[in-house]
């Protein structure tokens, strides 16, 4: 390998480890110590989520491996967390922590009790259990500390009652609340949902009904963009989620053998379908080009509608932006780059340099925001940019970046039985599930 070569690959090298590092540090510092439970978003008065709680328990291991943690200090934090989960009011009253099982979206830092009056949500309470799974397999030793960690992730898969949450219906339900009962709305399309029903359907106790996978996929949008074949979602997180969890090269239920596809190449593709996106930029935003793309769920500047250099240009706040469909409005997300890496670092890896050389403001104190938009012109390049930090940009940051480096949560779930399980359960038939 030549000198200079040799440079740059130690330069990205240390480049990810800064990114990997601050991204993971937003959970040292958001994480209450006794209860184990992490905020939403650093802004004040944030509750708590109990999704970014689970990416923040996936965390640990790779915290521990790189040497950011003992390993002792990631257990105990590991122990707090699931420790809290489980001896947490479960009830049907409005202000409990959960219900079958199953826990709701947002909770009190202080108290642990639901906050906002959030729906008990099925999909976060599958990140949550995904992490303790990830936890559990990583701490294999025999000390009490790592038997109990072990004990707890399982006992808290084992709780929740998966089909409840189908409410006498095929697919899973969106939530439930003690005031309505079950939400009346459903997911339609591919989304984020694969390892819930992975988890749901290995349940030991209350699996869901062997065609509920089936079910879901039949929603399901197969579409050509750009010359490009896809199964169709336009934020990147539906294409990263449960691929933080599970490792889907070379693996296909029955849709993605009709199609000839995988999941993991359908991710690579959708990316491919953002790239050129932003390179066409329909819309005329300003900064988007070949590598600067990056739309998903994330902050943007507010509800409104503004005139900006003679033209309308209607605005979100938080939102769920996808390509080429919408919404957008001109919002970029870096966490939806960075997580995009195991997929096609052949694009991502422009798209991250150009990103941070261009938009220096986007990596406050190393850690990357939220959003940026360029096109509500400001005193920096970046234009309008978030404030503070969300856990679940930050989350993702960290798995997907371990993924791509060295695989880990990969690896540590394809230990765990209930995910090959559920996979098999769900039709996925080939790769590392036929050894």
């Amino acid at each position: 390998m030549a000198d200079g070569v040799r440079e740059n690959v130690a330069r990205d090298e240390t480049l990810l480890d800064r990114l990997q590092r601050t991204a993971f540090g937003y959970f040292l510092e958001r994480t209450d110590p006794g209860t184990g439970l992490t905020a939403d978003t650093s802004r004040d008065g944030s509750p708590a989520s109990i999704a970014v709680a689970g990416f923040a328990l996936a965390s640990l291991p790779a915290a521990a491996e790189r040497g950011w943690l003992s390993r002792a200090d990631a257990a105990a934090r590991a122990l707090a967390t699931l420790r809290f989960f489980w001896n947490s009011a479960q009830s049907e009253a409005p202000v409990a922590t959960g219900f079958r099982g199953f826990y709701y979206h947002f909770l009190d830092m202080r108290t642990g009790l639901r906050a906002w009056q959030s729906e008990l949500s099925p999909i976060d309470t599958t990140f949550l259990l995904a992490g303790g799974l990830a936890c559990a397999a990583y701490f294999s030793e025999k000390s009490a500390e790592e038997k109990e960690i072990r004990a707890l992730a399982e006992a808290l898969y084992d709780r929740v009652d998966w089909r409840w949450a189908q409410n006498g219906q095929e697919t899973v339900a969106h939530g439930w609340k003690p005031e309505c009962g079950f939400l009346h709305y459903g997911w339609e399309g591919y989304n984020e949902a694969a390892l819930l029903y992975v988890l749901g359907l290995a349940s030991r106790t209350h699996p869901l009904t062997r065609g509920s996978f089936a079910a879901w996929t039949t929603t399901y949008q197969w579409e050509n963009i750009y010359g490009h074949d896809l199964l169709y979602s336009g934020p990147l997180f539906v294409h990263q989620f449960s691929h933080a969890w599970i490792d889907f090269r070379g693996i296909r239920d029955r849709f993605m053998r009709e199609k000839r596809c995988d999941y993991f190449e359908n991710s690579r593709r959708a990316v491919q379908v953002q790239r050129e996106y932003a390179r066409r930029n329909p819309n005329d935003y300003e900064g988007y080009d070949e590598n600067a793309w990056g739309f998903t769920a994330g902050d943007g500047p507010a509800p409104a509608t503004l005139r900006v250099r003679g033209r309308e240009r209607r605005f979100a706040g938080y939102a769920a932006r996808g390509a080429p469909f919408g919404p957008d409005d001109g919002t970029i997300s870096p966490s939806a780059v960075i997580a995009s890496l195991p997929f096609a670092p052949e694009l991502a890896w422009p798209a991250i340099r150009h990103l941070l050389e261009r938009y220096p403001g986007l990596a406050r104190d190393g850690r990357l925001t939220s959003g940026f938009n360029p096109t509500l012109a400001g005193a920096a390049p970046e234009g309008w940019t978030s404030e503070g930090s969300f856990g679940l940009d930050q989350g993702i940051a960290v798995l997907m970046l371990e993924n791509h480096r060295s695989g880990l949560i990969w690896s540590l779930m394809r230990r765990c039985p209930a995910v090959a399980t559920g996979l098999r359960r769900a039709g996925f038939r080939g790769g590392w599930l036929a050894s």
